[in-house]
């Protein structure tokens, strides 16, 4: 048997083999870069797992062709914690990109006669943009605002626009105790630029929690951008997320039709989900082959409890034995993965004789929204941050019980 490699790569931000669907999506963010003046940003909302990353990837290449610069990377909570911080990031974000493109050129001093003197060039180098940003008088806003301004008139001879995109973004947060508004100050400072006709558009990627994290920094930003949620495959684009990979002349592995309908079964149409059961089935199924098994027998329910460990088993260890009680209420329910009130959580725990006060239920939830394990939207409701949690609480609920 010829040695073949597993194509299907389960690991966060891991670019699949084939990426199916999001065609829509990509021709969304083609239209964004047409735009003069820049009106309209873009939002990339989701749960995890349904490919958010690796889509914003896929625009990198997009905005290059036509002619648009690209600068970005994945917010961190060191990136929240002040404004200046969030402007060094992007400070450094930008300058690998621009550090060939020179500010200004004043001749050298030299001895004696020369027809051609050598100049001293000042290229917009990171220590060259912060000196910018340091020296610029005003609040940091007024700062990121003039070197952002200054990169632009420096390099638009050469491109269309800036896109300044960043992933994780539901972690950028105004901190008003602590008097640090940097959300505040990204979208001011974008929007400022993109007043004056200064193409930088702005691409955020994050939890379902963004949209509103937005709104509320700034009010006038529900206009700023167009959002995009992703949501799960549809059967036909599962279909092709399975096989394509394997259509290869060379690959020894196929997948029988009862065993593709009980991958996308499982997989409930989650692209993380697809390439996490694919892969562990692909195995399988090579290694019974090599042993000379003529017919492997995999099942994909087998290897549930890997995906447990590998994806679910990190987040629940966080939360204490009470937060469980309360997130098994709420699995509980019939619409546990799609939307739920605290109403519908507070009958559900009297149902099943264990009562919870809707004060705490309201404490508890914003706690589990900290823990990034749920999320709250504008209409006052709350889901799973994850996709299909409700699965994994029951299954540890089933485990508790006492077998008979």
């Amino acid at each position: 048997m010829q040695l073949f490699t597993n194509p299907f790569r389960p690991g966060a931000g891991q670019p699949p083999p084939y990426l199916a669907g999001r065609e829509q999506e990509r021709d969304a963010f083609s239209k964004l870069l047409q735009q003069n003046p820049i009106l309209q940003n873009l939002i990339l909302t989701g749960l995890r797992g349904v490919g958010k990353t690796v889509l914003l990837e896929t625009f990198r290449p997009i905005a290059l062709e036509n002619g648009w610069f690209w600068a970005g990377n994945d917010f961190s909570e060191a990136t929240s914690v002040s404004e200046q911080n969030l402007a060094i990031r992007i400070l450094a974000d930008l300058s690998p990109i621009v550090s060939s493109f020179t500010l200004s050129a004043t001749p050298k001093k030299v001895i004696g006669f020369k027809r051609t003197p050598e100049k001293n060039e000042v290229k917009l180098t990171f220590p060259v943009l912060l000196s910018i940003y340091n020296t610029t008088p005003g609040l940091e806003t007024d700062k990121l605002k003039n070197v952002l301004e200054v990169v632009w008139d420096t390099v638009k001879s050469k491109v269309k626009g800036i896109v300044l995109a960043y992933d994780e973004a539901q972690i950028l947060k105004d901190k008003a105790a602590d008097k640090q508004y940097p959300l505040s100050l990204l979208l001011e400072v974008v929007q400022f630029l993109q007043r004056k006709q200064i193409p930088y558009l702005l691409v955020l990627t994050g939890l379902p929690t963004l949209p509103t994290n937005v709104i509320e920094a700034r009010t006038y930003s529900e206009r700023m951008f167009k959002v995009i949620t992703l949501d799960k495959l549809n059967e036909t684009e599962c279909r092709e997320a399975i096989l394509k990979p394997i259509q290869t002349k060379n690959c020894p592995v196929t997948f029988s039709e009862h065993g593709i309908q009980e991958l996308i079964k499982y997989s409930s149409g989650y692209p993380y989900f697809i390439q996490f059961f694919c892969k562990e089935v692909f195995d399988a199924v090579l290694q019974q082959m090599k042993v000379g098994i003529p017919e492997p027998v995999v099942t994909v329910a087998e290897n549930i409890s890997k995906l447990d460990n590998d994806f679910y088993f990190g987040r629940w260890s966080r939360v204490t034995d009470r937060q469980r009680e309360l997130l098994m209420v709420i699995a509980n329910l019939p619409n546990a993965n799609e939307e739920f009130t605290i109403k519908e959580i507070a009958e559900k725990s009297t149902e099943l004789k264990n009562p919870f006060k809707t004060a705490y239920i309201n404490n508890t939830l914003v706690k589990l929204v900290e823990f990034g394990l749920i999320f709250k939207n504008r209409r006052s409701k709350y889901s799973f941050a994850v996709p299909l949690l409700a699965d994994y609480i029951n299954r540890q609920d089933d485990e508790r019980k006492p077998k008979k």
